[in-house]
């Protein structure tokens, strides 16, 4: 053992002897001397041992104890640079969650730019469709007024000429016929 823990071994020792002896001297007994004596040797026994174990136990132990402290200095040390390490892994992080979220920001507005153009796109191609359809409709309406006006006409023909038979067939007469066939080939010989 080394000196500097006599010191607070000793004082411990003494006091354990002296209460016991004390207590037994004050009991008052008729052999006191031969039980003080035997006592004696015991406490003496009980130093020597505890003096003995603690010179040989002292070592391991302190041994053990530098190397559970060295053990614990170093989970310590381990723990540190576990959490710089953890530190520097969330400030990474960070960044990389700050550029994400810029490029995802990025990509939504460049998403937003996209349809507006295809939106206009769409709307361009609408309305030239829609104009399409308009000049389309417009000729079919043109050309259905045309062939309505065609037929019109030839149904007002057709419509005359049956007039024309009937007004003639009731108001020509044998002789009336006679007559317009005279000079019919009149004016054609006439002409020849």
């Amino acid at each position: 053992m080394k000196l500097h823990n006599l010191h607070r071994i000793v004082p411990a020792l003494l006091l354990a002897v002296a209460l016991p002896a004390l207590a037994l001297a004050a009991g008052g007994q008729a052999d006191s001397g031969v039980i003080l004596k035997d006592f004696i040797w015991r406490c003496l026994n009980f130093a020597v041992m505890v003096g003995l174990l603690g010179y040989f136990v002292s070592k391991p132990i302190r041994s053990a104890l530098q190397n559970r402290r060295a053990e614990i200095e170093k989970a310590l040390a381990d723990a540190t640079a576990a959490r710089e390490a953890a530190e520097a892994k969330a400030l990474e992080y960070q960044d990389k969650l700050a550029k994400a979220a810029a490029e995802i920001d990025s990509i939504y507005a460049a998403i937003r730019r996209e349809g507006e153009l295809e939106r206009d796109r769409i709307l361009a191609s609408a309305r030239d469709m829609a104009e399409k359809i308009e000049q389309e409709a417009d000729s079919k309406a043109a050309s259905a007024v045309a062939r309505a006006r065609t037929e019109l006409r030839a149904e007002a023909a057709r419509l005359a000429v049956e007039l024309a038979e009937e007004l003639l067939s009731k108001n020509v007469t044998a002789a009336d016929q006679k007559r317009l066939v005279d000079e019919y080939m009149q004016k054609v010989g006439e002409l020849h």
